[in-house]
């Protein structure tokens, strides 16, 4: 493998507005360190800004060989680790690397020192095995240094027949939080970019309709995201079926379907009540139509007995 080599102080600043774009992160800091790829290398042509990321093909049993270059515009010399590692999806799809390194990649070394103002390019290997499959194998170099971490992606291709396959699946609506909520699946072995289309038909007619839109996830090879898709304002009263539809290039197509009841229960529970003492009152007032003319002001049991009482003892003083 090629040894490190160390630029010249200018370039290195110049460095500094490509690390962004390359570990898809937020702009470093005045003075903070940065990874790119260098010019030159991979086997895809360079676009006038530079390499976004590396981008490397070859057939089972090649060697690849690319560079990464490391700045150090601060005035004290700095230590960088080094360390490649493969690529998955996390639950909610975003671009995510293992903690164990990835035996494919062999760096020049797993640590650099860089005096102020400089830059180092580091020579790495990719050796793609005997059986690897074709398609999409998503990795990063990682560096590190003082805390922080930068990711410079990876992308390496395999040669041979590619399958884009997509599904749709677990489509639910989630009434209390206002959400649709589904899981995407690759099932090929190339890296898709899905879209979405949403419809809800209703006992009344449609509910909901989005046209389809470009997803804000990569989603790599054999990997499964749990995603969702706002609803705030369903309809108060209906029935309505849910319809996905996705799509990616290559001709990946999945469609998948959930039913879900809107009903006020609030609002339910209220004419309940409203209904319950309506009937309350009804039967009572039917109770008292039925009640036996002259019985309302008749004498009880006792009083009767008082009464004979009385005439007795009145006829005896007689």
């Amino acid at each position: 493998m090629r040894p490190i080599r160390l630029a010249l102080p200018a370039t290195a600043l110049l460095l500094c507005a490509l690390a962004a774009p390359a570990a898809r992160a937020a702009p470093p800091a005045s003075g903070e360190w940065t990874a790119a790829p260098a010019s030159g290398g991979g086997t895809r042509a360079a676009g006038a800004d530079g390499r976004p990321s590396f981008y490397l093909e070859g057939a089972p049993g090649t060697v690849l060989e690319d560079t990464v270059s490391l700045s150090n515009p601060s005035d004290a010399p700095l230590t960088l680790g080094l360390r490649g590692a493969a690529a998955y999806n996390t639950a909610h799809g975003d671009f995510a690397v293992r903690e164990a390194p990835d035996p494919w990649i062999a760096l020049a070394a797993p640590e650099v020192r860089i005096p102020p103002h400089t830059r180092a390019d580091v020579p790495f290997a990719v050796t793609v095995p005997p059986g690897a499959q074709p398609g999409d194998h998503p990795a990063a170099l990682v560096v590190s240094a003082n805390g922080r971490v930068v990711g410079v992606r990876l992308q390496l291709r395999v040669p041979g027949p590619t399958l884009s396959a997509l599904t749709v699946e677990s489509v639910r609506v989630d009434k209390d939080l206002g959400l649709i909520r589904y899981a995407l699946v690759n099932r090929g072995n190339t890296a898709l970019m899905p879209r979405l289309a949403v419809r809800a038909e209703g006992v009344f007619g449609r509910v909901l309709a989005r046209p389809a839109r470009q997803l804000p996830v990569e989603l790599l090879p054999g990997q499964r995201v749990e995603l969702t898709e706002p609803w705030p304002h369903p309809p108060a009263l209906d029935r309505v079926t849910v319809r996905l539809d996705v799509d990616a290039d290559g001709g990946a197509r999945s469609t998948a379907k959930a039913s879900a009841a809107f009903v006020p229960w609030g609002a339910v529970a209220g004419a309940g009540c409203v209904l319950l003492g309506g009937a309350a009152t009804a039967l009572r007032l039917v109770r008292r139509r039925r009640r036996p003319a002259g019985s309302a002001g008749s004498a009880g049991p006792a009083e009767v007995d008082v009464a004979e009482r009385e005439l007795a003892q009145t006829g005896a003083r007689q």
